[in-house]
């Protein structure tokens, strides 16, 4: 009989064998394969340099177009707003400031006067804040004059109520041209902003002809998120008919899925009515964003940016 020791030896010798061919196989494709792989990241590492140089040449064509626009966007928008106000409402979310200056200091180019800034929070759609606010609106301290609509929606309701107090009513209303009593402005701003829903970023806010929503980015997560662009989607609409047009401007961000200009571009009835811009954190953009303004005076509406089926910029005044 075959002892233990027998097999023992067998396994010891297997075992040995394919060490012996591993170490001989290795030997004699280290030299190739390392080669082989040596070389192709030598390729891949040129590859990337070669990438690099191309991005930084690109970045530096967009920053010199960027600069252009910069430079002759006061003379592109000149005079297309003369004697007219704009007030500016920043939707819940990061602005940047260069964005808000940079619209403001272009407005100004174009000869309109701003009347004021408004800064959403995030409270303001939502729905933990619909009771508090629907009291507020609807409760005695809402100024004389105010009319709101027959509903039971907060949104509705508080977007209403923004309109009436931040917009000089346009043409075809039947109080065309009269402003709001400026009491009754800062009351409502003040209420609100006890409220947490708003806030003030310029000393004063009084009524204007036009408006310029300024959004970023995009909500996402649940069915809440939905109902808080609905909210913003609502007031943009309200202050396009109490004035004389309005215009929402954001970033090609906001033009996607969960995005305010998405939601107003998604809403045929509003679309029509209310100009998106989607590309207003460039220089091309905020020129785009006032003249879509100067364009709603002359009762044209249209989406404006880079995104899919949109004009670059506003057609220029016949």
């Amino acid at each position: 009989m075959i002892d233990f020791r027998y097999h023992l030896v067998s396994l010891i010798a297997v075992f040995l064998a394919v060490a012996l061919g591993i170490v001989i196989g290795t030997t004699q494709l280290n030299g190739p394969v390392l080669d082989n792989l040596q070389g192709q990241v030598s390729d891949l590492q040129a590859d990337k340099r070669d990438l690099e140089d191309q991005t930084q040449e690109l970045q530096a064509q967009v920053e010199d177009v960027g600069a252009f626009e910069e430079a002759v966007g006061p003379t592109l928008v000149a005079g297309t707003l003369a004697e007219r106000s704009v007030v500016l409402v920043l939707a819940p979310g990061e602005v940047p400031a260069e964005v808000v200056e940079g619209v403001t200091a272009l407005l100004g180019s174009a000869g309109a006067t701003v009347t004021g800034t408004v800064r959403l929070t995030d409270a303001y759609t939502d729905p933990a804040s619909a009771t508090s606010l629907q009291s507020y609106v609807t409760g005695p301290g809402r100024p004389p004059g105010i009319t709101l609509p027959e509903t039971d929606d907060t949104g509705q309701l508080v977007a209403s109520l923004l309109a009436q107090v931040l917009m000089v009513p346009g043409p075809g209303s039947p109080t065309a041209g009269t402003v709001p009593d400026t009491a009754a402005t800062s009351s409502v701003l003040a209420g609100l902003e006890e409220l947490d829903v708003l806030s003030q970023d310029t000393s004063s806010v009084s009524p204007a002809d036009f408006a310029i929503v300024l959004t970023t980015g995009t909500l996402t997560g649940n069915a809440a998120d939905e109902d808080r662009t609905t909210g913003l989607v609502q007031l943009a609409e309200a202050l396009d008919a109490a004035g004389s047009g309005a215009v929402v401007a954001g970033d090609p961000a906001s033009a996607g899925e969960g995005g305010l200009v998405a939601a107003v571009r998604g809403d045929q009835a509003v679309s029509s009515a209310v100009s998106t811009v989607d590309n207003v954190t460039t220089p091309a953009g905020r020129i785009s964003a006032v003249l879509a303004v100067a364009a709603e005076g002359r009762g044209t509406s249209g989406e404006y940016g880079v995104g899919e089926d949109t004009q670059p910029v506003p057609a220029p005044a016949s």
